[in-house]
């Protein structure tokens, strides 16, 4: 299998029950999708890639990049995972809902409420 040095997953794509429509944001550690479940509801999908450690193979598969990244990988993995496991235990204006979180493709995702709008990022830069 060829490495993607695009690591997003490609629109269209089915993940989890969840329809990739694209990619809205990337950060250092994880990508974050617009996403449909199967009646159609917009999501929020937040993948675990770090993007210095690891590459993606094949169409949804994430891959260390080197042996050598292997702990540093897993340890930002389980993080991944224990903070979405804390956030899906609360329901507060402050913190994000996570609806939903899995380990699937060595990698995990969690799934968010989508809420349309600018990001605060483009707020600022234009103000």
């Amino acid at each position: 299998m060829a490495v993607q040095t695009n690591a997003a997953l490609p629109d269209g794509i089915e993940i989890g029950g969840y329809r990739i429509v694209k990619k809205i944001a990337v950060g250092g550690f994880s990508i974050v999708y617009l996403a449909e479940d199967n009646a159609g509801n917009s999501v929020a999908i937040k993948e675990y890639m770090p993007a210095q450690l690891a590459a993606r193979v094949g169409l949804k598969t994430v891959s260390v990049r080197s042996v050598h990244h292997r702990e540093t990988f897993d340890a930002g993995l389980r993080s991944f995972i224990n903070e979405a496991r804390l956030l899906a235990q609360f329901k507060h204006p402050a913190l994000v809902e996570v609806f939903r979180f899995w380990e699937e493709n060595q990698t995990a995702y969690l799934v968010m409420p989508y809420y349309d709008g600018q990001t605060l990022k483009h707020f600022l830069t234009a103000n």
